[in-house]
């Protein structure tokens, strides 16, 4: 009897169970039915993404694809071949407007290098893009897309690697470029943390990972994972890094390693090319005075091509095929684009008004006018007067700020002692106004020579010939020294109508005779003076001035 029940119990505890089991298998299977209806489903929607397509934008379709196609940057494109092609290529920094064509170049100047005698690059060296101010990492190092990660057992996701207590490497954008190019855009705006991880892989050129729940000694770890962290990863590429900054404000660690190269802002003529080339692939009409337009306005590629587009669709919209110059002006007006500053610079001879040269932060050189003013007033109204420069810098140091005069005010101030001590003018008797009309603040020492100039032509009334220009930082002496990025400047000069040219001796180079324009190298202040004036008039005009 005792035996039946206790059948009976062990009966009835296998039915439930089997019931259980067997609503657990029921529920599988209706779990399974249920994703692989729900995967069908989305497999036939994703299907149907696919077949919707779109036309390619302008500006992806006409994108340069070999070296003929990169306008306005000969110079630029030569360096990056020179320092990309060969047995040693380096790393590189390009420095630039936006649209200027540097990430096209870089890409180019890889796909040169590949076909390279002695070459170290591979024909399937790749090119790796990633963008710096997108680039996030996480501070734990859990996941770092430049340098590379360790993805832990604990971490969500881990899978079987997680089960078994080991830690996944994973590579970042260093490894994948190995063996070929790292191309970061705005490299600028990189984490100072991620720039120093940088800078230990381009000398290392591996990366060593860590993790706390690896052990040499753990068997379990597959061999490969073991020699990553014995041996490190792989990364032996070369970086190229493009930034709209200017050169000061990339650390001098980086700068150090890498090969400079600048690209120059576009020309008009080099916008006209690129409105000629895009209309000519696309078969696009265009009047001659539509074309001009657009180079009148636009400022880098990207620009151009825009305005095209938009005004192709214009024409196309009102069943027109040829873009017209009322179209061009309706693009202006909507976009807001602003008209190219004029680079022509005023031909005229005058009394006060002189040509000066400078550099801007991308590299640009640039002619501005430097006007001046003297009247002979009461001790009381008489003041120096200087407009459009900076008074004044703040120097940034590691622990601490400093504030100093600006170069330019330097520059006034020894202008100042040299007329009293070589021409006996005595400023303190004078209202004296000296102006820069570029609409830009300006500093550095290289006005020096042009406000001497300006200055003394307003002091003696002499009239100075409207097609020159100059650079060259005074000493209190008059003797005229050295400044940087002459011949940025002298070719601005040459593109703005400029005939002659006034440099430093030491500044000069054979290279700055391929320009064609005349180039006058001086040491002293008085060799201007007497090439600007005649000797008699100056001695006329001193004896007028102190009489």
């Amino acid at each position: 009897m005792l035996g039946s029940i206790l059948i009976g119990i062990q009966f009835f505890f296998s039915c439930v169970v089997g019931l259980y089991f067997l609503t657990q298998l029921k529920g599988q299977s209706n779990s399974k039915s249920n994703i692989y209806k729900d995967s069908l489903k989305r497999s036939e929607e994703l299907e149907d993404l696919r077949k919707v397509s779109l036309t390619k934008p302008l500006s992806e379709k006409v994108r340069p694809q070999c070296e003929e196609d990169i306008i306005g940057q000969e110079a630029g494109m030569k360096a990056l071949k020179i320092a990309l092609c060969g047995p040693s290529p380096q790393h590189i920094l390009i420095y630039g407007s936006p649209g200027v064509g540097k990430t096209a170049a870089a890409r180019i100047a890889l796909e040169i290098a590949k076909n390279s005698p002695g070459t170290p690059f591979k024909r399937n060296a790749k090119f790796i893009e990633i963008d710096a101010t997108t680039l996030r990492f996480d501070e734990r190092s859990i996941a770092d897309p430049l340098i590379g990660s360790v993805h832990d057992p604990i971490y969500q996701g881990a899978g079987a690697y997680g089960q078994a207590g080991v830690p996944q490497p994973k590579p970042g954008a260093v490894t994948k470029a190995h063996g070929g190019v790292l191309f970061i855009d705005e490299i600028g705006e990189l984490h100072s943390v991620q720039m120093n991880k940088l800078l230990k892989v381009l000398e290392d050129r591996k990366v060593f990972l860590e993790s706390s729940y690896y052990s040499v000694h753990d068997e379990n770890i597959p061999h490969d994972i073991h020699d990553i962290f014995k041996n490190g990863l792989p990364a032996d590429f070369r970086l190229i890094g493009a930034t709209t900054r200017s050169p000061e404000d990339i650390p001098p660690a980086l700068r150090s390693r890498c090969i400079e190269i600048f690209f120059d802002d576009l020309k008009e003529k080099d916008i006209m090319k690129i409105v000629d080339s895009v209309s000519k692939k696309e078969e696009i009409d265009i009047e001659e005075t539509a074309r001009e337009l657009i180079s009148s306005y636009a400022i880098n590629g990207r620009d151009a091509v825009n305005m095209l587009q938009t005004a192709y669709s214009l024409a196309h919209m009102e069943g027109r095929w040829s873009i017209t110059k009322p179209d061009i002006e309706w693009v202006i007006q909507t976009g807001h684009y602003m008209a190219r500053p004029s680079k022509m610079v005023d031909l005229k001879d005058g009394i006060g008004r002189i040509n000066g040269l400078g550099v801007l932060g991308n590299g640009q050189g640039m002619v501005l006018t430097i006007e001046a003013i003297a009247k002979e007033v009461g001790k009381e109204e008489a003041k120096v007067k200087v407009s459009g420069i900076v008074e004044e810098e703040e120097m940034h140091g590691k622990h601490s700020t400093t504030k100093r005069k600006s170069m330019a005010v330097n520059s006034v101030e020894n202008v100042l002692t040299l007329l009293k001590i070589r021409y006996n003018v005595n400023t303190d008797k004078y209202l004296l106004h000296i102006n820069y009309t570029s609409g830009i603040p300006i500093d550095g020492p290289s006005a020096g020579t042009a406000m001497f100039c300006v200055l003394y032509s307003a002091l003696f009334n002499q009239v100075i010939p409207g097609d020159i220009a100059m650079t060259g930082e005074l000493s209190i002496r008059g003797k005229v020294c050295p400044v940087g990025g002459v011949y940025e400047k002298v070719l601005a000069a040459k593109e703005a109508g400029v005939k002659k040219v006034f440099i430093p001796k030491a500044n000069m180079q054979d290279i700055l005779k391929n320009i064609d324009i005349e180039i006058v190298p001086v040491e002293d202040i008085d060799e201007i003076i007497l090439n600007l004036f005649d000797e008699e008039i100056i001695k006329k005009a001193t004896s007028m001035l102190h009489a």
